[in-house]
């Protein structure tokens, strides 16, 4: 059987209402079953105030001192590692109704930024999106609009060249592979506004940084950044 339609037959006899949205045993209403609660790490202890990242101390991490990046802020809701991780990979493989539980938690820490006047997802090729047949960012920011009620702002960022796979690349290998590959449009709409970029995962931030300077450098007046999950700073090995 063909996994689109597994996950279409889930859907209707399994309800993300009722079942756990990692495991798949029955819940009957929360979203994760406790086992599979207790392997995700919400970002709500430690945190680096700039890009939102669980640190050590409550203190801006070593990266954000020696870079700092091009938007004001970022938050995200759970650290990427196990159960985040996990629900991370069901969102980009079918499992779009993830989206809901996504921007609630994302619409909770959102309150520690200021309204952004709309809101924009990271683009996908015309090839990656046919591949994966959605774009999870878009799904994501459609569900977060319904709940903060700002408004999303549909093909302002587009992605104009095919990149490498970004995982396993380091900080600077990101930034280089990243380097023209976005691009803005109708820049009358972006010019003295505040903008809020959402993604499914935070980890060097060489993509938010580099919708950041797309949008600054056509007007934009700040720029915000939110995701459902971000990779721990890790302090670096003496």
């Amino acid at each position: 059987m063909q996994p689109k339609i597994k996950n279409l037959i889930k859907e209707i006899f399994f309800p993300e209402d009722f079942t756990c949205d990692i495991c798949g045993v029955e819940t009957f209403g929360d979203n994760l079953c406790p086992q599979c609660k207790s392997t995700v790490i919400f970002n709500d202890k430690n945190i680096c105030p700039y890009c939102g990242r669980k640190t050590v101390r409550p203190e801006i991490c070593l990266e954000c001192k020696e870079k700092p990046p091009l938007y004001k802020k970022a938050v995200s809701a759970v650290v990427y590692g196990e159960g985040g991780a996990k629900l991370i990979h069901k969102f980009k493989n079918g499992y779009g109704y993830l989206k809901d539980f996504f921007a609630a938690q994302i619409a909770e820490k959102m309150k520690t930024i200021p309204q952004p006047d709309f809101i924009v997802y990271v683009p996908m090729s015309k090839k990656s999106r046919k591949r994966r047949g959605y774009n999870q960012t878009e799904l994501l920011a459609h569900a977060l609009s319904e709940i903060t009620e700002i408004p999303v702002e549909d093909g302002i960022i587009v992605k104009i060249k095919e990149t490498q796979e970004q995982k396993g690349l380091s900080r600077k290998e990101r930034a280089e592979n990243l380097k023209g590959c976005f691009k803005a449009e109708n820049k009358d709409k972006i010019k003295g506004r505040r903008i809020l970029i959402i993604d499914d995962v935070l980890t060097t931030g060489a993509t938010a940084d580099a919708i950041c300077k797309v949008l600054l450098s056509a007007g934009a007046k700040e720029t915000y950044f939110a995701s459902f999950a971000s990779t721990e700073y890790k302090l670096p090995q003496a």
